[in-house]
């Protein structure tokens, strides 16, 4: 059993890591960060807060050498020079600059999908259909599964169910294998921890396009096994 402190989208508010780090460690045992380190509402010119938040990021991941990173699709944006909503031009090499620093740090612990004890941590959330069709129906073992995606690149993971665009809160999805696993995921707005259908999903730090909050912008600390979330404080 863990409890995981989880720190969702960041979209260029290092502040967002000195919350985490205010958090009392003896209350969570692992830390994972959900991804989408940059892109903000009008942010595209201000390329010194680009460089402000991945070189946090990077103090961060340095400090807490535990912590468990996931890829977010802004940030592999720029890695697969793959355009999308809210993509800086102006900002381009200094994101690639900074999360390929990121993975000489993290190695092993900058994923696509994580996995503790029965729950699972990415961006997104892993499906059903994206998992049958990229694996194979034949692929059962769950290590073997999550090995395979966390190798994929662009070709596979730039559609819409994958573990880094899906929105099971929006688009029917089913989870992969929901009967078992919980999944913990970002990149869909809510103002408050949505827990539906074996997904938490946790993106409460993100805005309104004129910069007013949209979520509740507090942390959360997750029981892996119990399923049971409360406030970090």
């Amino acid at each position: 059993m863990s409890k995981v402190l989880v720190i969702p989208d960041v979209h260029l508010k290092p502040w967002i890591f000195d919350k985490a780090e205010e958090v009392d460690k003896q209350r969570y045992d692992d830390i994972v960060i959900l991804g989408d380190l940059v892109d903000d509402w009008g942010k595209s010119n201000e390329l010194d807060l680009y460089k402000e938040t991945l070189d946090r990021a990077a103090k961060f991941a340095k400090d807490y050498d535990r912590s468990l990173w996931c890829y977010g699709n802004h940030d592999v944006s720029y890695l697969w020079d793959a355009m999308e909503s809210g993509y800086s031009i102006q900002a381009r090499i200094t994101v690639i600059e900074g999360v390929t620093k990121l993975e000489r740090i993290l190695e092993e612990r900058y994923k696509f999908v994580h996995r503790i004890d029965d729950t699972l941590f990415s961006h997104a959330g892993l499906t059903e259909t994206f998992t049958l069709h990229s694996c194979g129906y034949h692929v059962k073992d769950i290590d073997e599964i999550l090995a395979r995606v966390n190798r994929m690149g662009k070709q596979e993971l730039w559609k819409n169910s994958s573990p880094i665009w899906a929105r099971p809160q929006q688009d029917f999805y089913r989870m992969f294998r929901d009967d078992v696993f919980y999944q913990v995921v970002g990149h869909t707005l809510v103002e408050e921890p949505l827990d539906s259908c074996g997904v938490l999903s946790l993106d409460l730090f993100s805005t309104h396009s004129n910069g007013d909050p949209y979520g509740n912008q507090k942390l959360y600390i997750v029981d892996s096994v119990s399923r049971k979330y409360e406030e970090a404080g």
